[in-house]
């Protein structure tokens, strides 16, 4: 059963760390806790998602670049 995680503040969300990068994590991928799964822009500061828990990435419930606010629910992990 797929657990969702939050997003810790407002701003843009990126699944990668440059647009011409993979994104952190993909569908299968395993994930350990402290994994970066994401970035969050906020006036030009950007803060890494941890994973909060390990298990394996099941997807990004976001859009790259996409506003999130904080609570948003981001991705989900399968544990």
């Amino acid at each position: 059963m797929a657990k969702a995680f939050p997003s810790p503040l407002p701003g843009v969300f990126y699944r990668a760390p440059a647009p011409d990068k993979p994104p952190y994590k993909s569908a299968g991928d395993p994930v350990a806790a402290g994994d970066v799964v994401g970035l969050i822009e906020v006036m030009k500061t950007f803060t890494s998602v941890l994973a909060e828990e390990a298990g394996q990435f099941v997807r990004f419930l976001v859009e790259n670049e996409g506003a999130v606010m904080a609570g948003q629910l981001l991705y989900e992990l399968d544990g």
